[in-house]
C-alpha cells in the first residue's frame, strides 16, 4: 500500500502548540511525498460541538473550522479524540489495517484498494472526520475551502527557491520553473530578486506572481490576445506559432497559473470566460460570443433566427479565416465545403461554428497550457466551480470597498483619529480606482482583494490585516512590508506633504532595498 501519508503541517514541540495559526494538516493524502502524485478528497470544514476532552487535549478554532491540539504528544489533529475514542473499541473493514508513522501518528491502510488515508474507515463514509454529515454546499465560499483543503492535504515539506532578476524575470522563471519537477511546485515559494535586501515571508513571492503574470499575458509576447477592442480579457493567440517554442511557453504558462492558483496568489489580467469554460471542461455555447467577438456573434444570431434557405447565403459547413494575412478554410465536418446549411441542419451548423470558433487556431496551444497546469493542480479539483468562480479565484476583487478597507485596518503607532491616519484615507478616497490598485500594491505586494474582502488579506502567516505604523521622521519616505501588509507611515505635519511623500513612494520606489 506504500509509504505512509505525508503530513502537511502538524505542529511540533510545545510552542508550535501555543500558536493559534499552526493547525495540521487536513485529510488522507497517499504516497505525495514519495511519487509527487496529488490525491482527489472531499473534506468539509468541521465543526463539533464543545464535549469535555480527554486531560492533555484542547480545542481551538481557526477561520472557523476546530481543531484539537495534545499537549502530551505535542501534536495537532484535525478529528475530535471524544468521537475517536467512541469507534476504537469497534473492528476495522475487512481489509484494513491501522498503522503508525515515524512520528507516531496514525493512519490507516486499504489492502483492497492499496492506498493509505488518516481517515478512520470505521467513521460512516456520509460523515467527515468531525462526525458531522458531509453535505455538498453551492456557495463559492465552500467550494473554495474545499479547494484549499485539498491543496493543504497535498503540501509537501520544505520550500523550492527562485532566484530571479526583475530585469529578466521572464525568461529566468521560465528557465527555472520548468526545470523544477512539477509536483516540487507545491512546496512553499521562497523568491529571491537578485540584488535586494528582502526576505520572503509570503510578500515576494506574491509580487512574483503579480509581476510574472504580466509578463506572460502580455499581449507583445504574441501568447496572448485580447478578445476584443472593447474586451481586455485574454485569449490564446492563434498566430503564437511564430515562436517555435510556443508550446513550451504554454506549458510554462499553465504551471504559473495552476502555481498561483495552489498558493492562494492572484494575477494581473484575467482571460476570457471561454477560456476558464474549456479549463472546466464544459462546453461553450453561443452566448460566449456575445463579449468574445460580437460581429460573429451577430452573424449566428442571424442565423439562427431567419431561414437560411430563403436568404439565398449559400451557407456550406466550412469557415474561412485569416492567419497573418493568407486566408485559409476549416471544414466544420468531414466533407463541410460540400454540405449546404438548411433549416434542418442550421442547429448543428451553429454549434460547430461556436466550437470552431472558440477554439480556432489554439488547439494545440489550449493541449500544452492544460497539460502543463494539470501537472501541478489536477484539473478535476476545479470540477465543483464555474468559469466565473475560476476567474474569481484567479483575479480577486477588482473594485476596493474603501469602508470595508479601513473597518479591517489596524494601527501601532497611531489610532483611529490621528491626524497621519486621517490625512491617507482623504488620500486614499481621492485616488481613481487605478492609483488605489497600485497603493495596495505598493503594501501588500498585489492590487488584488481576496474573495472576502480585506479581512482576509493574507500575510506570512495567515490571515493578517492591513496594517499602518507609526515609524520614521518627516525626512523619510513611506516603506512597506508586503509580507506582513504594513505601512511604515512617518508623522508627517501636513496632509499635503503626506500626499506627495506617499505617491512618490508608490509611483517611484521599486524592489526592498528602497527607502
Amino acid at each position: 500500500a506504500g509509504p505512509p501519508p505525508a503530513v502537511g503541517g502538524a505542529a511540533g514541540g510545545a510552542a508550535a502548540a501555543a500558536a493559534a495559526a499552526v493547525v495540521p494538516a487536513a485529510g488522507s493524502v497517499a504516497n505525495v511525498a514519495a511519487a509527487g502524485q496529488a490525491v482527489t478528497l472531499s473534506i468539509m470544514p468541521a465543526s463539533v460541538e464543545d464535549e469535555p476532552l480527554t486531560e492533555g487535549w484542547e480545542k481551538r478554532d481557526v477561520n472557523g473550522r476546530s481543531y484539537f491540539v495534545n499537549h502530551l504528544s505535542r501534536t495537532t489533529q484535525w478529528e475530535d479524540p471524544c468521537l475517536q475514542q467512541n469507534v476504537d473499541n469497534k473492528p476495522l473493514p475487512d481489509g484494513w489495517e491501522e498503522r503508525l508513522t515515524a512520528e507516531g501518528l496514525r493512519y490507516f491502510v486499504d489492502h483492497n484498494s492499496k492506498t493509505t488515508t488518516f481517515n478512520d474507515p470505521r467513521l460512516p463514509a456520509s460523515y467527515d472526520t468531525a462526525g458531522n454529515p458531509v453535505r455538498y454546499q453551492r456557495s463559492f465560499r465552500w467550494k473554495l475551502a474545499q479547494f484549499r483543503n485539498l491543496c493543504l492535504a497535498n503540501a509537501l515539506p520544505t520550500h523550492v527557491k527562485l532566484s530571479v532578476s526583475r530585469g529578466n524575470l521572464f525568461e529566468d522563471s521560465f528557465n527555472q520553473i520548468m526545470r523544477i519537477q512539477p509536483y516540487d511546485l507545491r512546496r512553499r515559494l521562497y523568491v529571491i530578486f537578485r540584488g535586494e535586501e528582502g526576505l520572503d515571508y509570503g510578500g515576494l513571492a506574491r509580487e512574483w506572481f503579480f509581476l510574472l503574470s504580466q509578463e506572460i499575458l502580455n499581449p507583445m509576447y504574441c501568447l496572448f490576445e485580447y478578445a476584443n477592442k472593447n474586451n481586455k480579457c485574454l485569449q490564446i493567440n492563434p498566430a503564437s506559432g511564430i515562436n517555435p517554442d510556443h508550446l513550451t511557453y504554454f506549458k510554462f504558462v499553465g504551471r504559473v497559473i495552476a502555481m498561483a492558483l495552489y498558493h492562494g496568489k492572484f494575477i494581473d489580467n484575467g482571460f476570457a470566460l471561454p477560456f476558464y469554460k474549456r479549463m472546466l471542461n464544459k462546453p461553450c455555447r453561443l452566448q460566449d460570443l456575445e463579449n468574445l467577438d460580437p460581429e460573429f456573434y451577430n452573424s449566428l444570431v442571424w442565423v439562427k433566427d431567419n431561414d437560411v434557405e430563403e436568404s439565398g447565403l449559400d451557407l456550406v459547413f466550412s469557415a474561412d479565416y485569416d492567419v497573418l494575412g493568407t486566408l485559409k478554410t476549416y471544414e466544420l465536418k468531414p466533407g463541410g465545403s460540400d454540405i449546404p446549411v438548411t433549416e434542418e441542419n442550421k442547429p448543428e451548423y451553429i454549434k460547430l461554428m461556436v466550437q470552431w470558433r472558440l477554439s480556432r487556431g489554439i488547439q494545440e496551444q489550449t493541449k500544452s497550457f492544460l497539460d502543463g497546469f494539470n501537472e501541478v493542480v489536477p484539473l478535476q479539483w476545479l470540477q465543483y466551480f464555474d468559469e466565473r468562480e475560476l476567474e474569481l479565484m484567479l483575479c480577486g476583487m477588482q473594485e476596493f470597498d474603501l469602508e470595508d478597507w479601513q473597518r479591517n485596518t489596524v494601527y501601532r503607532g497611531f489610532t483611529r483619529s490621528s491626524r497621519q491616519v486621517t490625512w491617507f484615507w482623504q488620500v486614499v478616497k481621492s485616488l481613481d480606482n487605478e492609483k488605489r490598485a497600485r497603493l495596495l500594491q505598493f503594501i501588500t505586494g498585489t492590487c488584488r482583494v481576496p474573495i472576502g474582502g480585506f479581512a482576509e488579506l493574507m500575510g506570512s502567516n495567515g490571515p493578517q490585516r492591513f496594517c499602518i505604523e507609526k515609524v520614521g521622521s518627516e525626512k523619510s519616505l513611506p516603506r512597506s512590508h508586503t509580507c506582513f501588509n504594513r505601512l511604515d507611515l512617518p508623522p508627517y505635519k501636513s496632509y499635503e506633504v503626506l500626499r506627495e511623500k506617499l505617491m512618490f513612494a508608490v509611483e517611484e520606489c521599486e524592489g526592498f532595498a528602497q527607502e
